[in-house]
Formats: C-alpha cells, sequence, structure tokens
C-alpha cells in the first residue's frame, strides 16, 4: 500500500516543476540563438532547479522505504539506490534514465561549485532540449512506482 502522505508528497513536488515548464515555457521551447551570459546563467539556474525537484522525489521515495545515503557522495549514491530493487521496494527509475539523469546531477554539482562566468552553452544545450522529454518520461516512471505499491 502507497501512504497517502507519501503521494500527496510527491504530487506537491511535480507541481512544482511543471510551475517551472509553465513559467519558462518559451524560453525553453523556442529559443533561435545561442543564448548570451546572462541567459545562460538563467538556463542554468532552470536546469538546477529541474534536477533539485527531481532529487527530492526520490528522497521522499529514499526517506520512506530506505535509509537515505548519507555520505559524501550521497547525490549520487541516491539516484543509483533509485534504479536498484531492495527488499522493500522496486527500482523507482530505470537503469535508462539513471544513466540520463547523471548528467542533469553532474550539471547541478557543476553549478552549485563554480562561478557562471565557466557556463558553455556547448555543456547545457543538449540538457535543456531534452529536459522536458526527460520529465515526461522520469514522471511516468515515478507514477509506475507508485501503482506498483498501491
Amino acid at each position: 500500500m502507497f501512504p497517502d502522505l507519501i503521494r500527496e508528497e510527491i504530487e506537491f513536488e511535480f507541481e512544482e516543476i511543471e510551475s517551472i515548464f509553465k513559467l519558462y515555457k518559451r524560453e525553453l521551447f523556442s529559443r533561435k540563438k545561442k543564448p548570451n551570459s546572462f541567459e545562460m546563467t538563467a538556463y542554468a539556474g532552470i536546469l538546477h532547479s529541474f534536477y533539485s525537484g527531481l532529487e527530492k522525489i526520490l528522497l521522499i521515495i529514499s526517506k520512506n522505504f530506505d535509509t537515505p545515503p548519507s555520505d559524501s557522495r550521497w547525490h549520487k549514491s541516491l539516484l543509483e539506490s533509485m534504479s536498484m530493487e531492495n527488499e522493500n521496494r522496486k527500482a523507482a527509475i530505470s537503469e535508462g534514465m539513471k544513466n540520463e539523469l547523471v548528467n542533469y546531477l553532474g550539471f547541478r554539482h557543476f553549478f552549485r561549485h563554480s562561478y557562471s562566468i565557466h557556463l558553455e552553452w556547448e555543456e547545457m544545450e543538449d540538457l535543456i532540449k531534452q529536459i522536458y522529454d526527460v520529465w515526461i518520461r522520469f514522471k511516468a516512471e515515478i507514477i509506475d512506482f507508485i501503482k506498483s505499491l498501491a
């Protein structure tokens, strides 16, 4: 049985992520030219918010079905653990999804520990282009996970 409170927490995060897409729809889906430095910083913030939201969802699952990782590499450990089944639950995300999210995690890490002057559009462009598709597939996998425990 999947507790309603956990489902509500996850659905709240779904809504928050959907809000990112609604707010930045024009910028994300109709970009025609390479962004300037200021715009790249904004894109970097969107990527950071997006991955942070996905990570919050994975943490909700981990806190309720596992022992969340607490090592110095907990972000990566969380992502890896969510793609594996254990005695308490099936895998929350597929191996393929994990492999895609590693790129967003890597960017998030870079963004948090660097200065925006070091942003390179070539490093961000594919992440931006694929962000909505990744979101739709991630959300579907999490919904399937919730249904499997209902």
